[in-house]
């Protein structure tokens, strides 16, 4: 059973809801608006009004590509990525690694590094490089 004033109430809600779109109909938005002759634009927007143009038509849309991948292979490419970075968050957990081998890896890196005791430089030569530098150093220009 319905309560006797809902039917009253629902014809009354669609009566104004029907007004209220009813106003609508009145002002036509694609009538030619005024423009303000003494607009600076007014010249411009008067022949850009009497131009005419040719419009795009659903022809003109191009053809869906053919190498783009079906929208199920996005899916399964997602859940590739998310399998990956469980994967790789198991892996990179708190104590599933350790440093071990750090002599072997120092001792090929000093082997790759070259004969130790080679100094490059001098305290002299880097003293001379720093003074030719200061040379052709120049100042900017003083602000204006």
């Amino acid at each position: 059973m319905s309560r006797p004033g809902t039917f009253r109430t629902g014809l009354l809600a669609c009566v104004c809801v029907a007004g209220l779109l009813g106003g609508c109909a009145v002002s036509n938005p694609f009538v030619t608006a005024k423009v303000d002759p003494t607009s600076p634009i007014a010249a411009q927007v008067a022949s850009a009004a009497r131009a005419r143009t040719t419009y795009p038509t659903f022809a003109d849309i191009p053809p869906v590509p053919a190498d783009v991948r079906p929208l199920p292979a996005f899916g399964r490419a997602a859940d590739e990525l998310e399998v990956a970075g469980a994967q790789l968050t198991r892996d990179t957990a708190p104590s599933t690694w350790t440093l071990t081998g750090t002599e072997a890896f120092a001792g090929r890196a000093r082997d790759m590094a070259g004969p130790e005791g080679e100094i490059a430089s001098t305290t002299a030569d880097t003293e001379a490089f720093a003074k030719a530098q200061r040379a052709r150093a120049t100042p900017p220009p003083p602000p204006r």
